[in-house]
């Protein structure tokens, strides 16, 4: 958690000693300040009362927003719908060739940073809430009885404190995240609704600034990579709960130092809620991974890999004639995933999760090969059942998969389809 979550920094030791009307301090000046912070405090006040979960969304939304200020679309306000709408079919024709897979996306939007936070928050907070949950009733249970008895009420209070301690921090996370996503999908997660196809042409612009490419040909390419990102999720209905459940099953694991606890109760005085602030933003709190959140976290980096190797070989087998800065484009948004940024370490601290396919290459280098050697059918039918996919084993040995794939199509070894024909031919026979 941030040192001061809720924008009041420590006391400035040269302004120790110092009195109020002090020569040199404004009087009137004083007295806004104090307005602004009492004004400040109702409102947290307001906000944590209203809070009911273990994070405080509202203050969440709250902080974004407020972070993002107004703020210009992006390509001229009027013509940025119809560029993407543009970007988007161009890109859906490039794609239909190369894909079994038909185009995933009903409805294509153009999000400001501040549309992004209002469409994905419900995804977040899918996300963060089994964390948050985790973190702060595992520590709270696992107080000894005698300071749960001597906090007694006050209990109610930290876990507000805890749920505004979240909420800010989340808040600043998706702030810096809407300012720099260039598309709904560009970390892998099915953040936005459905079947919607939604790029951030604000955001595009500032990225093309520090690329030799036309903008025009930057926004096709990341609509190409949006467009098969909606197709892979909109056909493979088990891809995006997968990921989510992944994420939970992480959480589910989150243990805490119970002898670090009881330490750190030993520091907290139940009737000043300063000391509960302050062991909460001490360190002694923070989870431990388990193996079995290791196995979750492995599970997460290789799906987020396949999605986004296969996201890479799509892409460049429907642009790669037809841009010619395809190939920089690529390693751009390689090098840009691969390595993540300010935002996405933010999002690492707050919920413990890097949502970074480190293993990008070998995957898209696996898709590649069974392409080539099986064609498009065999390999978007891997997608077929999540038995099927390869795992991080595989990704080390892609030869391997590759040969037990065989000649046949992938579809004939999903078991699930073996059964429904099964029980077909059953009822056909009876009829």
């Amino acid at each position: 958690m941030t040192e001061f979550p809720f924008g009041f920094g420590p006391p400035d030791p040269e302004d120790r000693g110092k009195k109020e009307n002090e020569p040199g301090q404004n009087p009137a000046e004083a007295v806004n300040q104090l307005g602004q912070m009492l004004s400040q405090l109702g409102q947290m006040l307001s906000q944590a009362g209203s809070s009911t979960g273990p994070v405080n969304y509202d203050l969440a939304k709250q902080i974004a927003l407020q972070r993002l200020g107004s703020e210009q679309i992006g390509f001229g306000k009027q013509d940025s719908s119809s560029a993407v709408a543009d970007a988007v079919h161009l890109a859906e024709m490039w794609l239909d060739p190369v894909t079994t897979f038909p185009a995933g996306a009903t409805a294509t939007k153009a999000w400001t940073p501040r549309d992004w936070v209002e469409h994905t928050l419900p995804t977040w907070q899918r996300l963060c809430d089994p964390v948050a949950k985790r973190v702060s009733g595992a520590w709270v249970d696992a107080l000894p009885a005698e300071a749960k008895q001597a906090a007694g009420p006050l209990l109610s209070m930290v876990s507000q404190m805890g749920g505004m301690a979240f909420g800010s921090q989340l808040g600043n996370a998706l702030a810096q995240l809407a300012s720099e996503v260039l598309t709904a999908t560009e970390i892998g997660l099915p953040l936005g609704p459905k079947a919607t196809a939604a790029l951030l042409p604000a955001n595009i612009e500032e990225f093309t600034a520090g690329l030799e490419r036309p903008s025009s040909e930057v926004m096709v390419f990341l609509a190409a990579r949006e467009a098969a990102h909606q197709r892979l999720f909109a056909h493979v209905p088990w891809l995006g709960q997968r990921l989510l459940a992944t994420v939970e099953e992480f959480a589910s694991g989150i243990r805490v130092d119970t002898a670090a606890l009881e330490q750190l109760a030993t520091q907290i005085d139940p009737a000043n809620p300063a000391s509960i602030e302050e062991a909460m933003q001490s360190g002694m709190l923070e989870p431990q991974t388990t193996p079995e959140q290791q196995i979750a976290l492995n599970r997460l980096e290789t799906l987020l890999a396949l999605v986004e190797g296969w996201v890479d070989v799509v892409v460049g087998d429907a642009v790669a004639d037809r841009l010619p800065g395809a190939d920089a484009l690529r390693e751009t948004l390689r090098r840009r995933r691969a390595s993540g940024g300010p935002a996405e370490q933010t999002f690492a601290t707050l919920v413990g999760l890097e949502l970074r396919p480190r293993r990008l290459r070998a995957a898209a280098a696996l898709w590649r090969l069974v392409g080539d050697r099986h064609g498009i059918e065999v390999r978007d039918g891997v997608w077929a059942h999540p038995d099927l996919v390869p795992t991080a084993e595989d990704l080390d040995e892609p030869m391997d998969f590759a040969d037990r794939l065989g000649e046949t199509p992938t579809i004939e070894d999903d078991p699930i389809a073996q059964l429904q024909r099964e029980q077909e031919k059953r009822d056909g026979d009876e009829a």
